[in-house]
């Protein structure tokens, strides 16, 4: 991931929501319109996500100490997976909340041009914000879809900060159709029914953001075009004659692992080995600069060997992609 691009997409999405939130409770106070008090709370909480973000990735660049020896990367999964929490319990069950009161003692809107006018002027921002994220995103997501883009992604802030003003967008919508039905039929149900439904949105889009980052956080192997110039960069001399098994792990968005046993000749010295090694290596960080942690065991390939590294039973790495040349 760009750095630069994430945080410019968070910082554009903080600066609106910041924005939008002060407009939405001044327009909350002056018409009592619930959906407006909802649309509030969820530009606080974005608020708050953008600065938990912001946060994560200041703290994973911290260096490395002997009780973390990786490194702090994994600190932005952490961050992006708070995020979820919460949009979940302070965006969608308050809306929520709030849309049953409404329903349940429903009240008129007054001074109804408040929420109207600050409505449109939230679509305008968020668009604004919306359209940065899919800027800097575009430039990651090459020809992947955007469904793609979002499940496989490993730097965590854009799918974020995408689903977050795509969420605000549609729940901006859904509060101008509430507040506007409740003005024309003159019933304030249809402000509270509004409600509800921007607190399911938000709940739905906080799952999706929960079970995405809770994938990050147990532990993503590299892409499948990762994995093959790896592969291609292990066996690219003469002294790796194969992969007998292979183990990638991202340690971070931009940190990755790589932990391999490889075949070399039987006849090799020990000088000849480590040289090989050290070209393999050299190799993987010029294909795939991300992989900064290299470990790579030689050894004789054996059929038996080759089928612990396959199956995932014999081994408690997990699935791995055996390459024998």
């Amino acid at each position: 991931m760009s750095a630069s691009g994430g945080t410019k997409a968070i910082v554009a999405a903080l600066l609106a929501n910041l924005s939008i939130a002060v407009a939405k409770f001044v327009a909350f106070l002056f018409s009592g319109s619930s959906s407006m008090l909802a649309e509030s709370v969820h530009s606080v909480a974005d608020s708050g996500n953008q600065g938990l973000l912001l946060l994560g990735g200041k703290k994973a660049q911290r260096e490395a100490t002997p009780q973390h020896p990786f490194g702090y990367g994994r600190e932005r999964y952490i961050y992006a997976f708070l995020v979820s929490i919460v949009l979940f319990s302070v965006g969608g069950m308050f809306a929520i909340y709030e849309g049953y009161e409404k329903i349940k003692h429903p009240h008129e809107i007054e001074h109804w041009y408040w929420p109207v006018g600050v409505l449109v002027f939230a679509i305008i921002a968020e668009t604004f914000s919306f359209r940065m994220a899919i800027k800097e995103s575009n430039v990651l997501r090459g020809r992947k879809s955007w469904k793609e883009f979002v499940r496989h992604a490993k730097a965590p802030e854009l799918p974020v900060v995408l689903l977050e003003d795509l969420g605000a967008l549609v729940g901006l919508i859904l509060a101008l159709g509430g507040v506007g039905l409740a003005l024309l039929t003159g019933d304030g149900v249809w402000d509270g029914i509004g409600t509800l439904c921007i607190g399911v949105l938000l709940i739905l889009i906080a799952l999706v953001l929960a079970v995405e980052t809770k994938s990050l956080l147990l532990g993503e192997a590299a892409g499948v075009e990762e994995v093959k110039k790896i592969e291609a960069a292990v066996v690219g001399g003469d002294a790796v004659t194969g992969i007998i098994h292979m183990r990638t792990l991202h340690l971070g968005p931009e940190e990755l692992l790589v932990a391999a046993k490889i075949a070399v000749r039987h006849d090799g010295t020990a000088t000849e080995i480590a040289s090989a090694i050290d070209a393999a290596e050299a190799r993987i960080r010029e294909s795939v600069p991300i992989a900064r942690v290299i470990y790579l065991e030689p050894d004789i390939y054996s059929e038996a060997e080759a089928a612990k590294g396959a199956d995932p039973e014999a081994s408690p790495g997990g699935p791995s992609h055996t390459t024998v040349h």
